[in-house]
């Protein structure tokens, strides 16, 4: 296939991003982040970004070939050394409240052939270097986004069966656009309505005040604890200047955060989890009093396990969604290899810290407070698929009684 007015297409979606997802306006400052191999898109967000009013566009560039060569030929040591400049220059973007654009095209097991321990060193390192950014990211105090781009050797993965690269990457690009509405005649205003909608969802959850969430499939029985002030949030968040921005394009969830210390039962996965540049496949996971207990996969296992001994919080859960499984992306049939499209098929878990803003008046609070109210605290957060057309989830009241959430993977 061939999409018809591409160029045109790839503007459209740079618009989307600037202005749906960042929300940018008059004196911004915009950091991307972005794959060389996408630079036509780079230009045109960066180009969209000025035309909005952005004070500068500061372009990071990364690569899977020169990912691998650092990974195969520097030690330990040098891979986990984090430069000053680097900390210094996140507290320059920090202070001056910069967005965030994050365009992800990578191959879902770039790094499979490096070794786990390396690659786990260095993302702690990392996070733990760069964790004032995660903590402001996590509060909503600046606009920021996950989006995705067409790379040939994910979209041969998603693909395998078309002739060409060619027809693989025209072919993700295809579903891209779909996923986040770029074929409706104005897909900015398409994403308002999307917006409230999600929202309303969200504020029915909330009036319910369910103390946990129960969750019932083939393999799982979960009991989620939900903290007394938990907030259920859709697609549209608000950063500390009161700008209106959405997080993640494509998007289909209402989501919150659990309990750390209230989840008990056995969960296993529905989609594959590309992480660290390994696929992990065939995942479940065992919990006790909010902490893992036993995890075991299919495939990936070691890599698995690094993720949860990361830290302490890297064993309990930060994240609690629901996505009905007549959402568009889960209706395409595709399994794309990665969690900001996975995710949005499926109801989801995130291993890892929580979102302050899922609790009212989260964002104010300290990180004692925090934890004190049930939030987990971590130096990664990682999603992972559990739902399906055969899942049911129970909501569980203070009194004991019990609503119905799911029936069969939608909204009961």
């Amino acid at each position: 296939m061939v999409l018809p007015e591409m160029n045109k297409m790839l503007k459209k979606y740079a618009e989307l991003l600037v202005v749906t997802g960042i929300n940018v306006s008059k004196g911004h400052t915009v950091v991307l982040s972005i794959d060389v191999d996408q630079a036509p898109l780079a230009r045109l967000i960066t180009e969209a970004a000025y035309e909005r009013g952005a004070k500068e566009v500061i372009v990071k560039w990364a690569d899977d070939e020169l990912s691998r060569l650092h990974y195969r030929n520097q030690d330990v040591d040098t891979l986990t050394t984090v430069p000053e400049s680097k900390i210094v220059e996140m507290n320059e973007m920090i202070d001056a409240g910069a967005s965030r654009i994050s365009v992800r095209s990578s191959a879902p097991d770039a790094l499979a052939d490096i070794d786990p321990t390396k690659i786990a060193e260095t993302r702690k390192a990392n996070s733990i270097a760069m964790r004032p950014m995660m903590e402001v990211t996590q509060a909503n105090k600046v606009s920021w986004l996950v989006a995705a781009a067409a790379g040939a050797d994910w979209a041969a993965k998603v693909f395998p069966d078309l002739e060409t690269s060619e027809e693989q990457v025209d072919a993700l690009w295809d579903a891209i656009f779909n996923s986040v509405h770029l074929y409706e005649e104005d897909p900015i205003a398409h994403w308002g309505e999307k917006v409230n909608t999600l929202q309303s969802k969200a504020d029915e959850l909330n009036n319910e005040k369910f103390t946990a969430l129960h969750f019932k499939g083939p393999g799982t029985d979960l009991v989620v604890g939900l903290p007394e002030l938990h907030r259920f949030e859709g697609a549209g968040s608000t950063n500390a200047r009161g700008e209106v921005f959405v997080a993640n394009l494509p998007t289909e969830e209402v989501f919150s955060a659990p309990d750390a210390n209230r989840v008990d039962g056995v969960v296993v996965s529905t989609k594959p989890l590309s992480y660290s540049g390994t696929i992990i496949e065939g995942m479940e996971f065992h919990f006790e009093n909010g902490k893992v207990t036993k995890a075991t996969a299919e495939k990936g296992e070691e890599v698995l396990k690094n993720l949860i001994e990361q830290d302490e919080g890297a064993s309990r859960l930060g994240e609690v969604a629901l996505v009905p499984d007549a959402s568009p992306i889960s209706q395409s049939g595709l399994t794309f290899y990665n969690t900001l499209f996975d995710e949005n098929a499926s109801n989801h878990l995130a291993l890892g810290s929580a979102y302050a803003f899922s609790l009212v008046g989260g964002t104010e609070m300290t990180r004692e407070e925090l934890n004190a109210a049930g939030l987990n605290e971590s130096n990664t957060h990682v999603d992972f698929m559990i739902g399906s057309n055969e899942m049911d989830i129970d909501g569980i009241k203070e009194d004991g009684s019990i609503v119905p959430v799911f029936r069969k993977g939608e909204w009961a």
